[in-house]
């Protein structure tokens, strides 16, 4: 009888199980969806996460994966098309209209067309009633009101086939020859959104017509409104503005390319002259769940994120050996396309260790799916997601525009629910506390399939690359291999500050400063911490220090080891742990302290959340007393910088960089050596210990700041024992010497030319010039960067359809020298470049001699008053204005020393500015030109 019982509740607990999976998960009803009588699905938000703004997006139902093969890059020509003239901004009325607003193309409005979806959007528009109707406007025209004009079109030819000259490169042709295998041969394959260029440059007017009149329609598309307003009052808007859109008779159905499955491994191998290092992809492609409304669903999410959670670990600890045979290997279940999803192990081998490195990955793989994970394993990935649901919820309000759309987009194409982030995981904690090491064997299984397999090959020529037969050799070995053995446990954690004996310190003085409200901390080792509660990105906690000397106060000999201390140091881990025990250690807690060694500067970087700034405190007590160097992991970096030197000697992009720098420094200028070989041996271990231990000695040469979402009691006492406890020598403040290098010569114009697989022309054309520093001439400065944005835009690209873009960019750096500074880049057709450096030089010149537009100078002056407002609605812009105070000696929020400036620049003042750049400057023109 006591047995009967015991099998009944068995029963009963299964069955209750199996009702909880059933449960449909809650619904987000923060957002309102509705679908118009014509077929538009609408979703509206309210969120004040940057105040008095909203951000406009209309989804399209539509991608390259409908076009037809006369109409190949249709799909993404149309996306350009939207922004050349609709029906209420006939032209460049777009681009006008909300420029005078400060909203800037390519900043906030933006757009991309990949295989299954077109999404635009139009970011952080000022909440007003004129400017909402404008938004609205805008995405009714979008709708089903593009012009298409032939004199539009025929300009745009050469952008697009600009954009596609600027995507090309080594990486972008390995794609073009594998991307049959990686879609299983399907309609995919030939469907890269940016299309053929001899379709993009002939196509008749009607085919792109027909495109948009076949699929721009009312049943397709989805618009959604994330911001600052009235949730009612927008979607009585939105009933009034888009249900007289008609909606299309007879169209055509919108379906979903489905990818026939494989028995047979499909194999690819690609090689490029500019590609010199291996790279091999397992990959199991998987039918998408059509279910996703239940705890059924949730749970195999679950499962899945703690099996490559569990993956990920095991891996990094793996490539931290210097004998492993790869640098990096990692395993993920990610979106392929709209019906599939691919189970993939992507492996970076070390040179010549491609089969071996491979073989490796594999076996791991395989491990996992015979025995499984540990309970240490699990318990640590379990304990990672739940204080990743509780960062998220502690964040619910403070989430960007964004992340917002991100799940609309997922609703809208995917029909993935929209839910309530706090109920959801309160289904989610019971089924994370009841996972069990079959759930997560048996789903690692279901997995590992033997069809719908694919291995890409990333060789290399006249290297030893994993070939067809090996891959299958290799595989079907590990398979078979009945000695693999099972994970083995590893010891107990032990707590982060292991080893180190704290003697607190006192806070001997707090002082109040008036203008900011800030307070300051004086410790009693001599350390000054500036805080200040923040609560604009809730449950956020930021960190920085601040301290001068850098780089500059080192011996020339010291430069190598000192420029890859941030990047190395990491490697070594901190404390007593490694770094692949340490995040161990911190499993569960969201805390990270970071430094970086700059030309004139140490920086200390922190952030956690509100119940782990104790553990951010500790980290950072850590990085003054007890760094750790780790010479196995040093072995570690040597041999990824050789993989890194392997790469960049082919690399087009690196070649360029590394000409420019010979170009303008020479070859044995010390502060600008060109990273090679040479380079990496005076590099040294003993010398990456000295630099930290000298540079990071005395921590009470920093000016420490902390901002954000932890209140002023519970801080204080961690200051005293994290912070006051830091030994110091309260030695004598540093400061920087100036190490500038100059140019070989004032005035550089130098063509230079490469191997090259597609044609293209680089220009890279900068000017400089010391000129006093005054905050009024530093925002001069980016207005006049702004204001050349926009000719280049319109001169460059609109009107001469000659590069997809120009990218303007320009300061007035105060430290280590007063310098004013200017570059303009771009790509374009080899037969076009004479002709646009020579725009480039004449749009300068014109706005030297005082001819500007006033409407160009508006525009820029209200975007920069438009990026400075929305900047208001973060944490760290408290941390900008703090530091800014203490470190410049100035009130960035004092009216007098940005909006009146700002208000008050006049044309003449960029005449000014650019006078005197131009005057006596020193100047390069640099050309990147295909060898022939």
């Amino acid at each position: 009888m006591k047995n009967l019982i015991s099998l009944i509740s068995v029963l009963l607990f299964l069955n209750l199980n199996a009702q909880n999976l059933n449960t449909p998960l809650p619904l987000d009803d923060s957002i309102k969806k509705g679908v118009l009588p014509n077929g538009i699905t609408y979703y509206l938000h309210s969120t004040d996460v940057v105040e008095d703004v909203a951000s406009y997006y209309i989804i399209q139902n539509v991608g390259s994966i409908l076009e037809d093969d006369n109409q190949q890059g249709l799909a993404h020509f149309l996306e350009h098309m939207a922004f050349n003239g609709t029906k209420h901004f006939p032209g460049k009325g777009i681009f006008d209209t909300l420029g005078k607003e400060g909203i800037v193309f390519g900043k906030d409005i933006n757009a991309y067309t990949s295989f299954d979806e077109t999404v635009y959007n139009i970011d952080n528009i000022p909440t007003t009633p004129k400017l909402i109707n404008t938004g609205l406007q805008i995405l009714h025209d979008w709708s089903n009101y593009l012009l298409l004009t032939e004199e539009e079109i025929d300009a745009e030819r050469g952008v697009i086939k600009e954009e596609w000259r600027t995507r090309q490169n080594g990486e972008m042709r390995i794609m073009q020859q594998t991307i049959g295998t990686a879609y299983g041969n399907s309609k995919y394959a030939n469907r890269l959104p940016i299309g053929k260029m001899e379709i993009v440059e002939n196509f008749e007017y009607k085919a792109l017509r027909d495109f948009y009149h076949d699929w721009y329609r009312t049943d397709l598309q989805a618009i959604a409104i994330i911001g600052d307003f009235d949730v009612s009052e927008m979607e009585a808007k939105i009933k009034e503005k888009f249900s007289s859109i008609p909606a299309v008779k007879d169209a055509p159905e919108r379906y979903v390319v489905k990818i026939d499955d494989n028995d047979k491994l499909d194999y690819a191998i690609a090689m490029d002259k500019e590609v010199s290092t291996a790279n091999i992809q397992f990959s199991i492609r998987h039918k998408k769940t059509t279910d996703k409304s239940t705890a059924s669903y949730l749970k195999d999410a679950l499962v899945n994120g703690l099996i490559f959670n569990i993956l990920k670990e095991r891996f990094n600890k793996i490539s931290q050996e210097p004998d492993a045979p790869f640098v990096n290997v990692s395993a993920r279940y990610a979106n392929l396309t709209r019906a599939h999803k691919t189970f993939s192990v992507n492996v970076m081998p070390k040179e010549d260790k491609q089969q071996e490195a491979f073989k490796l990955a594999m076996t791991e793989i395989n491990r996992a799916l015979k025995f499984g994970f540990t309970k240490s394993e699990i318990n640590r990935a379990v304990i990672k997601y739940k204080s990743l649901y509780e960062k998220q919820i502690a964040r619910l309000g403070d989430r960007s525009h964004r992340k917002i759309i991100n799940s609309i987009k997922a609703n809208y194409l995917e029909n993935t629910p929209l839910t309530d982030l706090a109920k959801k995981y309160e289904i989610a904690k019971p089924i994370l506390n009841n996972i069990t090491q079959d759930d997560l064997l048996k789903q690692i299984q279901e997995l590992y399939t033997p069809n719908n397999r694919s291995v890409i090959v990333t060789g290399v020529e006249g290297k030893n690359n994993v070939s067809e037969t090996e891959a299958v050799q290799i595989i079907d070995a590990i398979e078979d291999d009945e000695s693999l053995q099972p994970y083995q446990e590893e010891a107990e954690v032990k707590p982060l500050m292991t080893g180190v004996k704290l003697k607190p310190g006192k806070i001997e003085s707090t002082k109040k400063n008036k203008a900011l409200g800030f307070t300051t901390f004086a410790l009693s080792n001599g350390i000054r911490v500036h805080y200040q509660f923040v609560d604009k990105d809730k449950n956020k906690v930021s960190l920085s220090g601040h301290s001068y000397g850098g780089t500059s106060l080192l011996a020339i000999d010291d430069l190598p080891s000192a420029s890859v201390m941030t990047n190395v140091m990491p490697m070594f881990g901190l404390g007593e742990f490694s770094a692949t025990e340490l995040p161990k250690v911190l499993a569960g807690k969201t805390a990270m302290v970071k430094f970086f060694l700059g030309d004139i500067t140490e920086s200390i970087y922190g952030s956690s959340t509100t119940k782990d700034v104790e553990t951010m405190l500790q980290l950072l007590n850590l990085r003054f007393t007890k760094p750790r160097f780790d010479e196995s992991a040093y072995k570690v970096f040597l041999q990824q910088l050789d993989t890194y030197l392997t790469f960049k000697g082919q690399d087009l992009k690196s070649k360029m960089k590394d000409s420019l720098n010979m170009t303008l420094y020479g070859n044995n200028n010390p502060y600008k050596r060109v990273f090679n070989q040479d380079y990496v041996d005076d590099i040294s271990f003993e010398k990456i210990k000295d630099i930290y231990t000298t540079r990071y000695a005395d921590a009470s040469d920093f000016q420490f700041f902390i901002v954000g979402d932890t209140e002023e009691d519970a801080l204080k006492p961690l200051l005293e024992q994290y912070v006051a406890s830091i030994p110091t020598t309260n030695s004598k403040t540093e400061n920087y010497k100036d190490n500038s290098a100059e140019w070989l010569n004032p005035n550089i114009d130098k063509d230079i030319y490469l191997p090259m697989e597609d044609l293209k022309t680089s220009v890279r054309i900068a000017f400089k010039k010391e000129m006093p520093y005054s905050i009024k001439n530093s925002i001069v400065m980016k207005a006049l960067v702004g204001i050349l944005q926009l000719r280049y835009l319109e001169s460059l690209r609109e009107e001469e359809g000659g590069t997809y873009g120009a990218s303007t960019r320009g300061s007035l750096f105060k430290e280590p020298k007063s310098l004013a500074f200017l570059s303009v880049s771009f790509d374009c057709n080899p037969d076009l470049v004479d002709k646009l450096i020579s725009i480039v030089h004449k749009e300068i010149e014109t706005i030297k001699t005082g001819y500007i537009k006033q409407e160009d100078l508006d525009k820029t002056l209200a975007s920069l008053i438009k990026e400075r407002e929305e900047s208001k609605s973060s944490n760290q812009y408290e941390m900008s204005a703090i530091k800014t105070f203490i470190i410049d000696g100035y009130n960035r929020n004092a009216p007098e020393n940005f909006e009146n400036i700002v208000k008050a620049i006049t044309i003449e003042d960029i005449q000014s500015i650019t006078k005197d750049l131009l005057e006596d400057n020193k100047s390069y023109e640099v050309v990147f030109k295909p060898e022939m």
